[in-house]
């Protein structure tokens, strides 16, 4: 004869079995979630050394729940200012199979998505997304790449405007640029456009690709009687701030760009956002892709808040007494 309590206990065995074995499987699915290590490749023209753009990005991460070491791994690649070297690098990131590639500048980007058109693609800052053929419009980027568009070319003009409100009398201005960059035309075109607006006001280009071509541009600046200069936001001369700051200086020329890191390297003023804030807001378009989304459905965005940084010490060096209106405007003035 069956007991029925044996019965009843080895139904309540096989019930609680197959419940402990309907929950395990999402119970191992969100263990296995939490234990996995993301991989991210971060690809830049520039040297570790330079404006910390990088510990930005991880600080970004890290907001969202990512750490370096634990749930996150970044293969960090610096071409030193070699942007030869770009391609190689980034063909390195795409062997390792990472889950998506951070591309800092513009050369950077090209050489990523010339690498692959598969891997996602974040940029945190370029000039003409669209120009430059990384996205097929802003709002739907359409392909494997999308990030933030800085207002380099918007804010050209205005880099004019305060440079005269700086410097009574500004009469010749040389606009330092890198023909190599993607957007140099375009902002060199744009502040010429606002020069013909200014009787008596010349504007004429000065390019350089090396730090000696930097040297040589400064020399010439002088030979043609400039008493201004306006540096293009590319990332070279960005990231050679401090030779241009103290040229800018030893030859007498107010000089201002849009990166807050020229001033503070020396530089007498800048106009224009944060690369190190887009930086750290690139991370969230990386955390939604690795959440599922696909680049092609992420708009590209664009930083509206911009900051005027006046470097007070340098004003001295050349002179200058700074106007009570830049004063009030400025978000940042350095002593």
């Amino acid at each position: 004869m069956v007991d029925q309590g044996d019965v009843m206990n080895n139904r309540r065995a096989f019930l609680f079995a197959l419940g402990a074995g309907a929950l395990a499987a999402p119970l191992d699915c969100f263990a296995q979630q939490q234990l996995k290590v993301w991989r991210i490749g971060y690809l830049s023209p520039q040297s570790r050394l330079d404006p910390p753009y990088d510990r930005a990005f991880l600080q970004g991460m890290s907001e969202r729940g990512y750490v370096e070491g634990k749930n996150l791994i970044v293969e960090w690649r610096f071409a030193d200012g070699k942007y030869e070297r770009l391609s190689g690098l980034a063909a390195e990131l795409v062997g390792l199979k990472v889950d998506v590639i951070v591309a800092s500048t513009s050369p950077a980007i090209r050489a990523a998505q010339k690498a692959t058109t598969t891997i996602p693609i974040v940029f945190p800052a370029t000039g003409d997304p669209v120009g430059s053929g990384f996205v097929a419009n802003l709002a739907r980027p359409g392909g494997n790449i999308t990030g933030l568009s800085n207002i380099n070319l918007d804010v050209s003009a205005k880099l004019l405007e305060l440079l005269i409100m700086m410097v009574p009398g500004l009469s010749r201005v040389a606009v330092l640029g890198n023909p190599g960059s993607s957007t140099h035309a375009a902002i060199l075109q744009d502040i010429q456009a606002a020069a013909l607006k200014i009787v008596g006001l010349r504007v004429f280009s000065v390019e350089a690709r090396t730090r000696d071509e930097i040297e040589h541009g400064f020399v010439r600046m002088t030979q043609e009687r400039a008493n201004g200069v306006i540096v293009a936001g590319d990332p070279f001369l960005i990231q050679q701030a401090r030779q241009i700051a103290l040229l800018a200086v030893q030859h007498g020329l107010p000089s201002i760009t849009q990166q807050p890191v020229y001033a503070e390297a020396g530089g007498l003023m800048s106009y224009g956002q944060s690369v190190a804030d887009s930086h750290r807001y690139a991370a969230a378009y990386v955390d939604k892709i690795l959440k599922g989304a696909k680049p092609a459905d992420l708009p590209v965005e664009q930083s509206t808040k911009l900051e005027l940084v006046i470097n007070r010490k340098t004003a001295k060096a050349l002179g200058l007494a700074i106007p009570q209106s830049l004063l009030i405007s400025a978000d940042n003035v350095l002593e």
